[in-house]
């Protein structure tokens, strides 16, 4: 596994357990390509490890590792160095919110979702581009949201992460074209995962019309495959944050956003 083995290369994905992640994993297995499996939970890797390989006669690598934890970064690098992998493709899949007004959250949890959707994207993908740089060679896709255009009342912290996710992104991309690399941010909207119950986000309603995991993966691989800087995987959501919400006021945004978040229950 220490060249890749297929025209699709070697992936490293992060929150590759469940969810968004999961999809991403399976259709980068389905293309050929071997992948490196990152979660905290070692017994679902090692399951998806076992399903993946057999049915699609690829190599795979499971490393169990909790990604708020400052030098998590740093030590998934170390032990892909030490097993000779060569990441092809990174997905920053990991992530995730909190529902609530800010002053009345506990710090450390938002300074955990901090750290995973920002910080150790942040440094994973300052670890592993350089060696795409070396190759001239390399994909980046970066799980972000539709939240990461408009503030987030409820959701303060979360929105304000992907608004850094997409920007970075973007911002990354025009660095590295010219080594043959492409960034992409994946910006869904509502999706149907373990991300509602985790961010305490049951009885919002817009997550009753939540897209499917696979769905919202098959438009973020399509996209990084085809190097686009940023994938919507609604139309009308696209048109809408492009077109419509930067001619509205400001602070009719921020109350169509907080009505958004509310809970109906």
């Amino acid at each position: 596994m220490t060249q890749a083995k297929s025209k699709a290369g070697t992936a490293l994905v992060t929150g590759a357990s469940s969810g968004i992640g999961l999809e991403l994993a399976t259709i980068h297995a389905e293309k050929g390509g071997d992948l490196i499996l990152v979660a905290r939970s070692e017994g679902k890797l090692t399951e998806l490890k076992t399903e993946l390989e057999k049915r699609y006669q690829i190599k795979v690598e499971v490393i169990a590792c909790d990604l708020s934890e400052p030098d998590s970064a740093n030590a998934l690098f170390e032990q892909t160095q030490a097993k000779g992998l060569q990441v092809d493709v990174l997905i920053n899949n990991a992530g995730f919110g909190g529902h609530g007004l800010f002053h009345q959250r506990e710090l450390s949890a938002e300074q955990a979702m901090m750290q995973v959707n920002m910080i150790t994207l942040t440094n994973l993908t300052h670890l592993y581009l350089q060696g795409m740089v070396e190759r001239n060679y390399g994909k980046v896709l970066n799980v972000s949201s539709t939240a990461s255009f408009i503030p987030g009342p409820l959701q303060a912290v979360y929105y304000a992460t992907k608004a850094y996710v997409t920007s970075f992104s973007q911002a990354l991309a025009e660095e590295v074209k010219a080594n043959n690399i492409t960034v992409t941010a994946l910006c869904p909207g509502a999706v149907a995962t373990g991300f509602v119950k985790a961010g305490d986000l049951e009885g919002v309603e817009i997550f009753d019309k939540a897209k499917t995991p696979r769905s919202v993966a098959e438009c973020g691989y399509h996209a990084m495959q085809q190097g686009e800087l940023v994938a919507f995987n609604e139309s009308s959501l696209k048109f809408m944050l492009n077109w419509i919400m930067p001619l509205l006021p400001r602070k009719l945004v921020l109350k169509f956003s907080r009505q958004a978040m509310e809970k109906s229950s």
